[in-house]
């Protein structure tokens, strides 16, 4: 996922996809708490992915303030 893929997106989806990211974050975190995590790197793939989604989202905001 990249950030020009989420500038595509609307708001709402961009929402849904963050949920969706820390929802993926808390089972890998109970994953790695239980010692059934594949994949450390996976953590961090998803933290980041979430801040790319909460990026796009405060450039939106700030989009729409400035129009106003």
């Amino acid at each position: 996922m990249d950030a020009n893929e989420l500038r595509d997106k609307t708001p709402d989806q961009l929402r849904e996809e963050l949920v969706n990211l820390k929802k993926e974050q808390f089972n890998l975190r109970f994953q790695a708490a239980t010692g059934q995590l594949e994949n450390p790197a996976r953590m961090r793939i998803a933290r980041r992915n979430a801040a790319r989604v909460l990026t796009v989202l405060n450039e939106k905001a700030a989009a729409a303030a400035s129009a106003e």
